[in-house]
Order: C-alpha cells, then sequence, then structure tokens
C-alpha cells in the first residue's frame, strides 16, 4: 500500500504544487488516488498556512477530499499544530467532522492521551516513531500499543547515503512491534532510498510533497500525483 502525503508543513514558500486549501486538498488527493495512492494523509490548514487541529480547519479538509475520493483520510495531531497536550486532547474529541485515522508522534510529550482520544471516538491510530528519538523505547511500553491501526515508522534528517540503514536500525529498535503492520518512510533525501526499501520489505510506505519535493532523478515534482506513478515504479 502506498499513502501520500499531500502537503505536511510545507508552505507556499515551497511552491504552488504544494495543496493547501480545502479545495487544492481535494484536487491533489484526486489525481494521486487516480495514479494508485491508497490512502490520504493531510495537514489541515488555516487561510493563512498554518497546520491546524481545530475542529473548523479540520473539518472542510476532510469533507473537500472525501467529496473527491473514496479511500481512508488521516491527519496529523502534530505538536508543532498545538504544542500543549492539553488543547490538542479537547482539540480531537471537540472534532465534528472525524477522519479514518491520525498519527500521533510518540515521542511528543501528551503522546498517550492523544492516542486515547482518538481511541474513544473510533478513530485509527497511526503510531508514529521517529528515527533518533525515543519514541520506539515509549511506544513499545505504551498501554495503547496492542490497539494502534499501524506503526509509521518515519526515518528523519538521514543523508541518502545513510537512509536504508538509519531505516533498518528503526525497524530493529521496535522489535516485536515491526511484526505487526508498519508503514516505513523517510524525507527529504531519505525518501527515495527508506521507500525503496520499504518495498523490498513488502511493507506499507508513503510518498507525497510533505515527504519529498524531487523524484528519484532530481528533477522537481510537479504534483503528488507525479510522485505516486514514480513510488509505485521503484523496486
Amino acid at each position: 500500500m502506498i499513502q501520500v502525503c499531500l502537503n505536511g508543513t510545507r508552505s507556499a514558500r515551497d511552491g504552488a504544487a504544494v495543496p493547501l486549501s480545502p479545495a487544492a486538498l481535494a484536487e491533489s488527493a484526486a489525481a494521486a488516488v487516480a495514479a494508485g495512492a491508497a490512502e490520504i494523509h493531510v495537514h489541515p490548514k488555516t487561510p493563512c498556512g498554518s497546520d491546524s487541529l481545530s475542529p473548523g480547519v479540520v473539518g472542510p479538509a476532510l469533507e473537500a477530499i472525501r467529496a473527491a475520493v473514496r479511500v481512508p483520510v488521516g491527519v496529523t495531531t502534530g505538536a508543532w499544530a498545538e504544542p500543549d497536550p492539553a488543547r490538542r486532547v479537547a482539540h480531537v474529541r471537540s472534532w465534528t467532522v472525524l477522519p479514518d485515522y491520525a498519527s500521533v508522534n510518540w515521542h511528543e510529550d501528551g503522546a498517550e492521551e492523544v492516542a486515547t482520544a482518538l481511541l474513544d471516538r473510533g478513530v485509527g491510530v497511526e503510531a508514529g516513531v521517529w528515527s533518533g528519538t525515543d519514541g520506539a523505547r515509549r511506544f513499545l511500553r505504551s498501554r495503547s500499543a496492542p490497539k494502534v491501526l499501524r506503526v509509521l515508522a518515519e526515518v528523519t534528517g538521514t543523508t541518502e547515503e545513510a537512509a536504508e540503514s538509519a531505516a533498518r536500525a528503526l525497524l530493529a529498535e521496535l522489535g516485536t512491534a515491526h511484526d505487526g503492520p508498519v508503514l516505513l518512510h523517510g524525507e527529504d533525501d531519505g525518501a527515495w532510498p527508506v521507500l525503496r526499501l520499504a518495498r523490498r520489505l513488502g511493507l506499507d510506505t508513503r510518498i507525497g510533497l510533505e515527504d519529498v519535493l524531487l523524484l528519484p532523478d532530481g528533477r522537481r515534482a510537479r504534483c503528488n500525483a507525479q510522485l505516486v506513478t514514480a513510488a509505485l515504479a521503484c523496486s
């Protein structure tokens, strides 16, 4: 399975290809699904382009995307969108339109409480475990670990040359959690090496303008659909 991550924390400064508004997200999602993406991951944004967990921002983004595609749609709960863990939980509990799943970064304070709020509302949890953090250790001792939809193993901050070894180290760190569903991906210089490894290992993976702006040959990607097409061609 290839998930498409439409925008992430990127902004208009990263180019016009990055979808920001609900309408642009819907258009990009539709094209990516037509290209072969099986799921959507999105960062709903305010009109000024900031990530937000507010129901007034999350709801319109989800509604627009679901009007365009019939695949699972997930959102972020990253601490950069709301640094206060209690407010993050309050936002989740106040959502009027629910995503199919949401990513929770286990190295962030409040991850357990956010995951519990999501599970209480029937929303699937992607357990974000980042390389270079204590996320794997926290997740493995979490009471929510057996209940998550999957582990979102994220290889961050590596060079192209070091990405595969960092990914293998992260999978080893996850240990027995690796036996359950895992979506493995990288970012920027590490995005394509980690995606190719995930494909070889038979793991779910993702691609999109959140993770990388360039195609494997170094050309600038025109859209998320082009990245999905390139990902499906990787082996």
